[in-house]
């Protein structure tokens, strides 16, 4: 049953002329045959006949009256509504109901297509962890699926068409912190990030892995690496920031303040819930600076342009460009492209990179203060941040003695 759950049209393909027996438990529960086989069965008219008899049947169990809801489409059009009422409210974000449209349509609704939320089984859930699973999702991303499903059969239940959620498979959810960089090989991609740049150094249109690309995504302009790159690493380490958040930054989200500290205000839009403004290190005020400068050297730099590749309109894509160029800066100063543990470095190893440096080198920080600033929570800092630190890396703090206090008069 799970395998036929997981890939129907890969059993119903395999099975040529013979009907397969679909087992549940090691019972039959139906056979099915091919579209083929099924046409042969029947003859033209007869055919004709069945069709117009399920077309009835179909419409008017399943379009009209209160059945009509017992489809997960139906269900999931109904979510979505629900959904978009919070992102009105502010409760969530429209990105998550971004991620949610897509989880309906790339494997919740393709896979209960023809299963009335009525008739759904602890089987059949089996059968959509195993689609996951062959899709090679991480335990994270499945369990985030089931909470969709979870979803859908609430609105089952609240429809009258189950009494209960049926039983959902465990899904034991791996904590997989992100890879970072040590303090010599950050220290190596700025380098090796400034000197390609100075000399206008072009990307090989090779892959790493084999052979001449047959088609290079990246635009010509951007294979000779810009400033941006080395003000990126530099910018990320300092500052706390995502990726995305990165992606996103206007001139008109960034203040300088100098005062008894310098340091910038990021007040970019709201991401995951949180929206409170990030404080940098003191070294991103002079990269901010630097990209302000080359900015309106080249004619942008007002409050809408965007700090980092501001003549990359489509974002996606200027995100895409830095992350190429990350791995081609890596590749040539000598950090490999995974850590030890197999993780592999993208860009968002500097955020973990900029959050494992404050609890290795920071003094007397404490972890509300870095989660808040870092718009994130202290669970996630010891889950995901936090438990790549081990005792090597503050040996010198290990093995500190408090100061004696000198006896008074």
């Amino acid at each position: 049953m799970s395998d036929f759950l997981g890939k129907p049209m890969d059993v119903i393909g395999s099975s040529g002329e013979s009907a397969v027996a679909i087992l549940d438990r090691n019972k039959p529960v139906f056979y099915v045959v091919s579209p083929e086989v099924w046409a042969q069965m029947t003859n033209s008219r007869n055919s004709r006949q069945i069709r117009t008899e399920t077309s009835d049947l179909t419409d008017t169990v399943l379009t009209r009256g209160p059945m009509r809801l017992n489809r997960f489409d139906a269900l999931a059009e109904q979510l979505l509504e629900k959904e978009n009422q919070r992102v009105q409210r502010g409760e969530l974000s429209p990105l998550s109901l971004g991620i949610l449209r897509n989880r309906l349509d790339a494997h919740v609704l393709p896979f209960f297509k023809f299963i009335p939320p009525s008739q759904a089984t602890p089987v059949m859930m089996d059968g959509f962890v195993k689609r996951l699973t062959d899709h090679q999702m991480s335990t994270t991303t499945i369990s985030q699926y089931l909470v969709v499903v979870r979803k859908l059969f609430k609105l089952a239940i609240k429809h009258g068409f189950l009494n209960e959620t049926p039983e959902l498979p465990v899904v034991k959810v791996a904590s997989r912190p992100r890879s970072m960089l040590s303090l010599q090989e950050y220290a190596a991609v700025v380098r090796t990030a400034y000197r390609l740049s100075r000399q206008g150094s072009k990307a090989p249109e090779i892959k790493a892995s084999a052979g001449n690309r047959e088609r290079f995504w990246v635009a010509p302009r951007n294979l000779t690496l810009a400033p941006d790159m080395a003000w990126v690493i530099r910018f990320m380490v300092n500052s706390f920031i995502r990726p995305g958040d990165l992606r996103q930054l206007k001139h008109k989200h960034v203040q300088v303040v100098r005062g008894e500290s310098v340091y910038l205000r990021l007040s970019s839009p709201e991401t995951k819930s949180h929206d409170t403004p990030i404080v940098t290190l003191y070294p991103a005020v002079h990269v901010y600076e630097a990209a302000l400068a080359h900015s309106r050297s080249l004619g942008f730099g007002g409050p809408d342009d965007y700090v980092f590749l501001p003549a990359e309109t489509d974002r996606g894509y200027a995100l895409a460009v830095l992350g190429f160029w990350f791995k081609w800066v890596m590749r040539e100063a000598g950090v490999t492209p995974e850590d030890s543990l197999g993780r592999l470095r993208t860009l968002y190893c500097l955020r973990h990179t900029s959050i494992m440096f404050r609890l290795l080198f920071g003094q007397g920080i404490d972890m509300l203060t870095l989660a808040r600033n870092a718009r994130t929570s202290v669970q996630m800092i010891e889950q995901f941040y936090a438990s790549s630190l081990d005792g090597e890396m503050n040996v010198a703090m290990l093995q500190s003695r408090r100061t004696q206090k000198s006896g008074t008069s």
